[in-house]
């Protein structure tokens, strides 16, 4: 009988890649471009490419160096490795008072209900759930970029999921998967078209009427697509390629939510009490907001933080009448309507996003009534789950790291980019978006490839009578699609390692609908360069 054979771990498939890409440092000639600052139309500068600096250097290949990549890798991805640290020790505080199983139970009863409704049940109620949150999390993608967030919405999804009858995976789209497919349909996202219209001149969020289009067929199809693999897994749920390794969240699920409480302990109230003063001082600071759709302010202040401190209080009190659990969903609640009032007003990142879980967390201990000594035990519970997710993302640091240092990005950039004479418009828009899904894999930052290649594609574009709104759109899906599959992504790595999924796993499992949305952004470049679109 032949031995099955066994799939790499993922670790061992992540330095193989960064091995590969050492022995690359030996054979590809080194080159690089000379960079300038150019202002943004938004007051803000970017490092760019001078166009038609291109020089060879000497390379320098990679030896002992694969080993040191490892350390340099978890210095540069040290934001997100401290982000799903925290995430996941304050997450484990928040699992261990069982508000969030309480709130998934409440919502399965909820849909249940919606069952007696015949048009809804002729639909599929669990259909209509599972759009309606992906659609949310695409929208976020689409106009401020959401990736990095997701992270911490995993351990909500997944288990909720699960609870639906689902797998892992379909927790993972709900969030991950949804934001990504906005993220590559962006429509008002400043951090790749923002910055990519700036540096190639182009007005600000123009074209936007077929970048909605765009994003409406993307979404179309990439949410049938999930939505057909979850109705196959709710029928038969041992078709998931990761059914064994779901046994854990079946088993946490299997444990129930225990008892309640029936009332609020004098900890719970001090600590309402004490985020509510701190919202209150708050509110007088910033009392008005100019939210950022998409890099752009609104021309409205809107008194944003006193109305979620109103809210706050007022819901804080009526949960706290109910039960302690309760009012610890409460703080969950608006830890994430905090989170996107930071990012879209202002302008909060990885460090300000991991504080404010760690506090929900160390809040949410606070109001259970649990002594330091526990919190920081469940703390460093969570945290130690979720270990292996931060490992792999520094681990895979050291890929980008190799050929950096290996003076050879540049070179790969010239040299694909060379290969575009002479093919036309339509052949020259499907390399430039060949080239972008190439680049995507070695430079997962969407800002950092557009400062990369944006300088260059641009003007090229001229030469060859293509609008520079196509190259864009060339820029936009290349950057988008592949994030969702690519090793070099430190958010992919993140969230299939807090969903426990193994990489290879995801692969199998992603690389068809890979597929068919590289082919549908091929399709929707084709009308960029045959048809008078506006702002193109």
């Amino acid at each position: 009988m032949l031995k099955k054979k066994r799939i790499p771990h993922t670790y061992v498939i992540v330095f193989y890649i960064i091995v590969i890409a050492a022995i690359c440092t030996w054979f590809v000639p080194g080159g690089e471009f000379q960079r300038e600052q150019k202002i943004l139309p938004d007051g803000s500068s970017k490092t760019v490419i001078v166009p038609g600096s291109f020089h060879y250097i000497d390379s320098e290949p990679q030896t002992w160096q694969i080993f040191s990549s490892i350390f340099d890798g978890f210095v540069d991805k040290a934001d997100i490795i401290a982000l799903i640290l925290l995430i996941g020790g304050s997450f484990w505080i928040m699992n261990a008072s069982k508000a969030i199983d309480i709130a998934i139970l409440s919502f399965l009863e909820f849909t249940k209900k919606l069952e007696n409704v015949k048009l809804i049940k002729a639909i599929g109620v669990n259909n209509i759930v599972l759009t309606m949150i992906m659609l949310m999390f695409s929208t976020l993608g689409a106009v401020f970029g959401m990736s990095e967030e997701t992270i911490a919405f995993v351990i909500i999804f997944v288990p909720l999921a699960i609870s639906m009858g689902y797998d892992s995976i379909v927790g993972v789209c709900l969030c991950f998967v949804a934001a990504g497919l906005g993220f590559a349909g962006a429509m008002l996202n400043p951090f790749t078209i923002g910055i990519a219209q700036g540096l190639s001149d182009v007005p600000l969020f123009s074209g936007l009427e077929y970048r909605f289009f765009c994003w409406i067929v993307i979404n179309f199809v990439g949410i049938g697509f999930i939505l057909t693999y979850a109705a196959k897994i709710k029928k038969n749920p041992k078709k998931s390629l990761v059914y064994e390794e779901d046994q854990m969240w079946r088993d946490r699920a299997a444990v129930g939510i225990g008892e309640s409480s029936s009332r609020s302990s004098i900890a719970a109230w001090i600590t309402f009490i004490g985020i509510l003063v701190v919202m209150t001082i708050y509110s007088f600071s910033h009392t008005w907001t100019v939210l950022s759709v998409g890099g752009a302010d609104s021309s409205l202040n809107w008194p944003i933080i006193p109305i979620l401190t109103v809210l706050f209080a007022l819901g804080g009190v009526m949960s706290l009448r109910k039960s302690a659990q309760l009012f610890v969903l409460h703080l969950l609640i608006f830890t994430i309507f905090y989170l996107i009032i930071g990012v879209m007003g202002y302008q909060w990142y990885i460090m300000e996003i991991s504080t404010l879980f760690l506090v929900m967390g160390l809040a949410s201990g606070i109001a259970m009534n649990y002594n330091p000594n526990k919190i920081v035990k469940l703390f460093i519970d969570g945290a130690s789950d979720i270990l292996s997710a931060a490992f792999v993302v520094g681990l895979a640091g050291g890929i980008i790291i190799i050929l950096q240092n290996g003076k050879i990005i540049d070179s790969m950039l010239y040299s694909v980019a060379e290969s575009m004479n002479n093919l036309g418009k339509f052949g020259s828009i499907s390399v430039m978006y060949g080239i972008q899904n190439l680049i995507n894999i070695f430079i997962p930052s969407g800002s950092a490839k557009a400062a990369l290649t944006m300088p260059i594609m641009a003007p090229f574009s001229d030469l060859i009578g293509v609008s520079r709104q196509a190259t864009i759109m060339a820029y936009q899906f290349g950057d988008g699609f592949t994030n969702m599959i690519t090793p070099t992504s430190g958010i992919l790595i993140g969230v299939l390692g807090v969903a426990k999924i193994p990489y290879e796993k995801w692969v199998k499992w992603v690389t068809p609908l890979m597929i068919i949305l590289i082919v549908l952004g091929l399709l929707l470049l084709i009308p960029t360069v045959t048809m008078n679109l506006n702002g193109f």
